[in-house]
């Protein structure tokens, strides 16, 4: 009995370990807006669904890393789902305090941007196998805002 049990255990790891998952990647970071206490922006991640049906996506969690301390975490509670069969772009808002900019300044002196390493992480919910997540990781970097930004005129 326990060799069936151990078979059929087997079988199922099998199955789930070949079976086609949600995949992601991100897209793009770029500056979304500046308010009186934060630098805002906004993190492009597409994923893409292999399946039939759409899936719910329970949470999007995020970390923003720069010079190796963590300048904005959060979560996106109840982001909406996935389409079926194909990509979804999800548009992952962050908000990053002008106190913690200033503690970065001989990265941001040097070039006027800031190098970063973000990290989201996707809790979806698929049918029969539960809560799953996807781990996605970007390095690059954000252009700051400059006074040039706003008191530009655009014609």
């Amino acid at each position: 009995m326990a060799g069936l049990l151990d078979k059929a255990k087997q079988f199922v790891s099998n199955s789930v370990s070949s079976m086609e998952k949600p995949e992601a990647s991100v897209k793009d970071v770029d500056l979304k807006g500046v308010d009186f206490s934060n630098v805002n922006y906004n993190a492009e991640v597409t994923v893409t669904n292999p399946y039939d049906m759409s899936i719910p996506i329970g949470e999007i969690r995020y970390s923003l890393k720069s010079s190796g301390s963590a300048i904005a975490t959060g979560t996106v509670p109840d982001p909406g789902s996935l389409n079926k069969n194909c990509d979804t772009l999800l548009n992952v808002g962050i908000k990053v305090p002008h106190n913690v900019l200033a503690c970065l300044v001989k990265d941001i002196a040097t070039d006027w941007d800031l190098d970063y390493e973000l990290e989201v992480i996707l809790v979806v919910d698929l049918p029969v196998f539960g809560n799953i997540s996807i781990p996605v990781t970007s390095k690059g970097e954000m252009k700051l805002p400059s006074l040039s930004n706003y008191f530009s005129k655009s014609e």
